[in-house]
């Protein structure tokens, strides 16, 4: 799955917003790489799979929550490549009925189908996932394994993450990012030329990213984090970011996501109405997938007789 370079369409947006302003604004379709392994992780997985080939590792271990796009596409991935997974899953009453919990998160149930081994631990023992002792423990269970960060960001992500902008993508001044564990942005803004500016619009509240980010970029490009799109935080979210997200398809014809596309594209499109973005600029939006976890959203919004993604 991860022997050839992915090239992906950038689609241009026409809003009449976007007119008046005299911006004109693309997305590149990186969801379209795959249904499961698409967008960042497609990019973040690709050069870990090699290493842990190369190593003869024969199992990959990694981290997440119940909806996370991450667990999803490992699983996929690592059957894909004749890999055994292991997901340590945040929450340990999922385990307390397993099937109830497959036959309720679409996400554990793709993953569980793709042969995943999954482990649900609880919160307090989730934090401690990057400790010695938590991960000695784990290959105490397991055997040995390949080990993923939560999320997939390492150096080796950030490698794959440096793939996505081409040549092509120079005629851009700005190039906009969703921002989880900081992975995908440090590879953009590794790979960005020197007129282009890089600003993520973090899912999560803290600023805990900045360092996070400065540990993978060994240049000072032009990046900037702009905070205020989280709508509170993590997977947190109101009527009018699915009232967007709703509208935004039916304009374009491109899905988005409610935990990171959604919220950046929001905030790009808040931006431009407050003129943060220059006359004639160029907007390159980075379209990272997790469209996987739309079915799960939809399944909380309708318990709780809200209006649905479309």
């Amino acid at each position: 799955m991860f022997h050839s370079k992915i090239q992906t369409e950038n689609q241009q947006v026409f809003l009449s917003l976007l007119e008046d302003k005299n911006i004109e604004l693309f997305v590149k379709r990186e969801d379209k790489i795959h249904p499961l392994v698409s967008g960042n992780k497609f990019r973040k997985l690709k050069y870990n799979i090699q290493q842990a080939k190369s190593l003869e590792q024969d199992t990959l271990l990694t981290f997440g929550g119940a909806f996370s796009n991450h667990i999803a596409a490992t699983a996929f991935a690592g059957k894909s490549d004749g890999l055994k997974t292991i997901g340590i899953i945040r929450g340990d009453e999922l385990a307390l009925d397993f099937q109830n919990t497959l036959a309720n998160n679409s996400t554990l149930k793709q993953a569980h189908e793709n042969g995943m081994q999954l482990k649900f631990v609880s919160r307090e023992m989730y934090r401690e996932k990057s400790s010695e002792r938590f991960i000695n423990q784990l290959k105490v269970d397991f055997g040995d394994f390949y080990l993923i960060p939560e999320g997939g960001t390492n150096h080796l992500a950030v490698k794959g993450c440096e793939e996505i902008l081409t040549v092509k993508d120079d005629k851009f001044d700005y190039i906009c990012v969703a921002v989880g564990t900081g992975g995908t942005i440090s590879g953009l803004i590794k790979s960005a030329k020197k007129h282009q500016k890089v600003i993520g619009f973090p899912a999560l509240k803290g600023n805990f990213l900045q360092k996070e980010i400065e540990s993978f970029v060994d240049k000072i490009n032009d990046w900037q984090l702009i905070y205020e799109y989280h709508f509170g935080g993590y997977a947190k979210y109101n009527q009018s970011l699915i009232s967007f997200i709703n509208r935004f398809k039916e304009e374009t014809k491109i899905p988005l996501d409610p935990i990171y596309t959604g919220k950046m594209l929001f905030g790009i499109v808040d931006l431009i109405k407050n003129n943060y973005f220059l006359e004639n600029s160029k907007i390159l939006v980075i379209h990272t997938g997790g469209l996987q976890g739309v079915n799960g959203f939809n399944e909380m919004l309708l318990k709780k007789q809200q209006k649905l993604i479309e």
